[in-house]
């Protein structure tokens, strides 16, 4: 109905573009948990823009979906990858924090707010072993629990690191990922949320993955690696369960394209993110 998350990014667009939302019946395929860290919001943000740009009269850029998905979502991180695919460095310039469904958007930006995106390489080889709690935590609730102001130091720890991330991948030098993931801004806060996270992230590294960290504000736990893909989900699995939590293991790659038309008819058209 109208509240899903699809149509609502649906009829955001052709409001936008004034015009009337032609009558849609949709049919999804879910395969992102929901309020498990893995970006289910975007996803749908990402697939109902594409789609209604695809049976829009006049059809927005790629820049101009950008800025109508930040103002859905409230912030661009998730949508950018969603909308643009593969590993996107996103800044807007101007912090407006969360954002009504539909607020006022410019080209290039959402309530006066202008978004630079920068396309990041991946290796070829990188996967991502995850594991995903059947416990979910509500974005809401691991905010609230992080601090309102960090230490210089903390500071500097994360930007220095976060730096070395996007060199490793840039560069291809994998081995940069371990240090690149490390935190001290939101997974120490959020470990009461999840007391298990610290079991997975230490068995997904002592079995050979790249790094470990918490995917988005949780409760997933997601490991890189360039091989021994099987043997980190094994053993993130069997941390989970002596720390007594119930969950699955997915192991999946990056991919570098984002939210896409499938066939594009009036009569049967699918996107895909």
């Amino acid at each position: 109905d109208a509240d899903n998350l699809v149509y609502q990014a649906m009829t955001c667009l052709f409001r936008q573009a004034n015009e009337a939302m032609p009558p849609v019946r949709l049919r999804c395929r879910n395969q992102i948990p929901l309020k498990r860290g893995l970006g289910s919001s975007a996803a749908a943000i990402a697939g109902g823009l594409v789609a209604a740009n695809a049976l829009c009269s006049r059809p927005f850029s790629s820049s101009e979906l950008l800025a109508m998905a930040t103002a859905i979502e409230g912030h661009p991180d998730n949508v950018a990858a969603a909308l643009l695919g593969g590993l996107q460095l996103v800044v807007a310039d101007d912090d407006q924090g969360d954002t009504p469904v539909s607020p006022p958007f410019t080209k290039g930006g959402y309530r006066g707010v202008r978004l630079f995106t920068a396309a990041i390489n991946v290796p070829a080889e990188l996967h991502a072993v995850l594991f995903i709690p059947e416990v979910r935590i509500a974005t809401a609730d691991a905010r609230a629990v992080l601090p309102s102001k960090v230490s210089r130091a903390d500071a500097v720890y994360n930007m220095g690191r976060v730096a070395l991330l996007v060199a490793g991948m840039a560069t291809n030098q994998p081995e940069y990922l371990a240090m690149g993931t490390q935190d001290r801004l939101h997974q120490p806060y959020r470990q009461p949320l999840f007391p298990a996270m610290k079991h997975l992230m230490t068995a997904a590294r002592e079995a050979g993955a790249l790094g470990a960290f918490l995917s988005g504000s949780g409760s997933t736990v997601l490991a890189l690696t360039c091989g021994r893909e099987v043997t980190v989900a094994y053993e993130m699995a069997e941390a989970a369960r002596q720390a007594g939590v119930a969950g699955q293991v997915k192991i999946t790659r990056p991919t570098l394209k984002g939210a896409y038309v499938v066939e594009n008819s009036h009569r049967d058209m699918e996107t895909q993110s």
